[in-house]
């Protein structure tokens, strides 16, 4: 059996636990601008209609009555590292996928902590009294249906299907519960008049992979209770990256650039405190009419220099001929390697001098950050941005 941990609107019941005040208020975590968007609501909030990627003006409209927070990752990361190392003590095959949700197999740990259902509640209680919050809880004999079980009986819920119950949970499972079926595909699947998992049966996979692609072989798949997808513990982070919503649209490559050198900088302090470097580096621009575009530039050997990330964005982002406005930008590294493997010099572009100069200035500057916060020291042009 596999389970799915899920905490409740995890982001605003931290800032509850903090502030016991927000108890029984409406809270929004999120972006602080109009053009930001809504990363967590709690459950008073949503009796207004607001959820998560909603539009923060949006949100003001719907709950006006509202308390607005702005994102603490900070202390969610903490809190999260402790659930994770609770659900460990259970099992050794965790997984987190998310900063607020994790799969578990507990295949064979029965004797130790009994049954799927008391090991559920067991895990439950233990993060509601050393954490202090509520989680939902689904269990399955894979993963697909542990995901779905876990939203079943949100906030606090515990849903357990069992293997000799699969088959009338799937005939009876809306259609739009599956994951990755979004609306355009709910409404494909609504005009071939299937309304259930189980109404999948009827139709050949060959059929559903001319009408969907690929995604109808795997829909066939869990038409029929299959995902052999294993639950993979502690996979290692394969990126990272930043991106914000600007406050206007805009076409100003300038200032754009200083929205580029703060995201890189915060990248490049987050590969090193992991102890990573990486090799391909990344923009991402959402133009006035929402098209995503992405540009990516890999380089000779890994890198965790903040000077080196930004050279890299901002030459991306000069090669990229705006033609629409701008309302989104965001800068990611990936191929990640381990900092402590061995970097071969590039006499033509960085000499070991060089390369040793700006690996002491990240160090001092991530040392004053630490100590002092981010707005403690920083390039002049970022501080003229703020």
């Amino acid at each position: 059996m596999i389970l799915h941990i899920d905490m409740d609107a995890f982001y605003a019941s931290v800032e509850e636990l903090d502030n016991p005040a927000l108890k029984g208020r409406c809270v929004i975590v999120g972006g602080q601008s109009e053009r930001g968007v809504v990363s967590a609501a709690n459950y008073e909030a949503r009796k207004f209609g607001v959820h998560s990627a909603m539009p923060i003006f949006q949100a003001r409209k719907s709950c006006p009555g509202a308390v607005f927070l702005p994102p603490r990752m900070a202390r969610y990361g903490e809190l999260s590292e402790l659930i994770m190392s609770i659900l460990r003590e259970f099992s050794p095959l965790v997984e987190p996928i998310s900063i607020d949700e994790a799969y578990m197999d507990i295949s064979g740990c029965e004797r130790l902590f009994g049954g799927v259902g008391e090991m559920a509640r067991r895990i439950k209680r233990r993060i509601r009294e050393e954490v202090g919050l509520s989680c939902s809880i689904g269990a399955a004999p894979n993963k697909f249906l542990a995901k779905i079980a876990s939203d079943m009986d949100k906030p606090d819920g515990l849903t357990i299907i069992a293997p000799e119950a699969m088959d009338s949970f799937i005939q009876s499972l809306s259609i739009h519960k599956v994951p990755g079926v979004g609306k355009s595909t709910g409404e494909r699947l609504r005009s071939m008049g299937i309304s259930t998992l189980g109404d999948v049966r009827r139709y050949p996979e060959d059929l559903l992979v001319k009408r969907l692609g690929r995604f109808g072989n795997r829909l066939t798949q869990f038409a029929r209770g299959i995902d052999q997808s294993a639950v993979t513990p502690d996979s290692e982070t394969k990126s990272v990256s930043a991106e914000e919503t600007l406050p206007s649209d805009t076409g100003d490559k300038e200032f754009l650039k200083r929205y580029l050198m703060g995201q890189a900088e915060r990248i490049a302090r987050e590969l090193r405190s992991l102890g990573v470097r990486g090799r391909t580096i990344s923009i991402k621009i959402k133009e006035s009419d929402f098209r995503q575009v992405t540009r990516s530039i890999s380089i000779r050997e890994a890198t965790q220099s903040s000077d080196v990330i930004i050279r890299e964005a901002v030459r991306l982002l000069d090669g990229y001929p705006i033609s629409k406005k701008i309302r989104l930008i965001g800068v990611s590294v990936s191929h990640l390697t381990s900092a402590a493997e061995p970097v071969q010099t590039d006499i033509f572009e960085q000499t070991d001098v060089r390369n040793s100069h700006r690996r002491r200035l990240d160090e001092a500057i991530d040392t004053i950050t630490e100590r002092f916060g981010t707005d403690a020291i920083g390039r002049a042009s970022l501080k003229e941005h703020k």
